[in-house]
């Protein structure tokens, strides 16, 4: 019986020894993706649970997840993009104009990846280089990319994709599974291998921790501020690609519209500090899951268009005032225990 009862606690301490090494962050997120899972399984079982629309949820947080992705390295080192659902329309429009000119896959390809790219190190640039603030910054590239997006594209339209084997970069599928959603687990596994495991990773949190004692260190900070900028750059032709091939057109607008706000909520929602220094891949993916189910139970409900925007609004206004309050709590924990260790000994002998 003791023997019974030593194996038994053993094991009860091994499990709370788990518990205790998860992130409450993330075991927050899954707590709240598993109510809104269960929420519309009560409201709209037999629409919510359909194949069909599980796989609709998966594309739906393709683009979402890749900017996401994106804003989770720029908000670490302790920036900001706002330009980013600008420069997907950009990049979408550049693709589809290419095409027009060559009916070639690969120049679709190559002009969504060129245009990213030149739109990130733009950013980068100005941003360091002129040593502005990065929302001052791609507030101003969030109008301009627009614009060229629209300026590019014969009379702001949407242009015409025919190419067919670029086309099926979005719309074909593996084991009944949209392909756009391969590209995202893998970008995902790239990131998060990236961020938690390279000396790059290790560098961009130490810039967004303490930019002044990581220069000590000798870490390029500018060189890091443009990388990350241009990266996000490339992860919004990406983006681009998904868009266009999946809806057959260039898009200047529609499809990219409200991304950059989308992305920033995942972040925020993962855990990534507004400060810098701090973050997880994991995090910002679990936060791209509960903005799609979000998106998608909405929209089976028939939510009125105003109403969905409303809720988008208030989710990153709420998941802010959170990520302020563990800061606070957590600033108040460091003070306290700082007191503590610096409080005189009292007490006779």
């Amino acid at each position: 019986m003791t023997t019974q009862n030593t194996s038994s606690s053993k094991q009860s301490n091994r499990f709370v020894g788990w518990l205790r090494s998860i992130d409450p962050q993330i075991l927050g997120l899954v707590i709240a993706l598993a109510v809104l899972l269960i929420f519309f399984a009560i409201r709209i079982p037999e629409q919510f649970y359909r194949i069909t629309n599980i796989i609709s949820i998966g594309e739906g947080i393709t683009l979402i997840g890749l900017t996401g992705l994106a804003e989770t390295v720029v908000m670490i080192m302790g920036g900001l993009d706002i330009a980013i659902g600008s420069l997907v329309g950009l990049c979408s429009a550049a693709a589809g104009v290419a095409m027009l000119g060559i009916d070639n896959a690969a120049v679709g390809i190559g002009a969504a990846l060129i245009a990213g790219l030149l739109g990130g190190l733009i950013n980068g640039v100005i941003i360091t280089k002129g040593k502005l603030n990065p929302v001052v910054v791609t507030l101003g590239t969030y109008t301009a990319y627009r614009g060229i997006a629209l300026l590019i594209t014969p009379g702001g339209y949407a242009v015409n994709v025919r190419n067919e084997t670029f086309n099926k970069l979005g719309t074909a599928d593996l084991f009944g599974i949209p392909s756009s959603v391969f590209i995202l687990i893998l970008a995902a596994i790239v990131f998060f291998l990236m961020m938690g495991y390279a000396i790059v990773g290790r560098n961009i949190f130490a810039i967004g921790g303490n930019a002044k004692q990581a220069r000590l260190v000798g870490i390029g900070i500018d060189r890091y501020q443009i990388g990350v900028y241009v990266l996000a750059g490339l992860m919004a032709g990406v983006a681009a690609i998904v868009l266009t091939s999946r809806t057959k057109s260039g898009q200047p607008i529609s499809g990219s519209e409200g991304l950059e706000l989308q992305a920033i909520t995942a972040a925020i929602l993962g855990g990534v500090s507004m400060r810098g220094g701090k973050g997880s891949i994991v995090g910002t993916m679990l936060g791209v899951l509960i903005i799609g189910t979000l998106n998608n139970g909405m929209i089976l409900m028939s939510v009125p268009t105003f109403y969905q925007r409303v809720a988008r609004g208030l989710l990153l206004v709420i998941a802010a005032l959170i990520q302020i309050w563990q800061m606070r709590r957590a600033e108040a924990a460091r003070k306290a225990k700082k007191h503590t260790a610096t409080a005189p000994a009292t007490g006779g002998v």
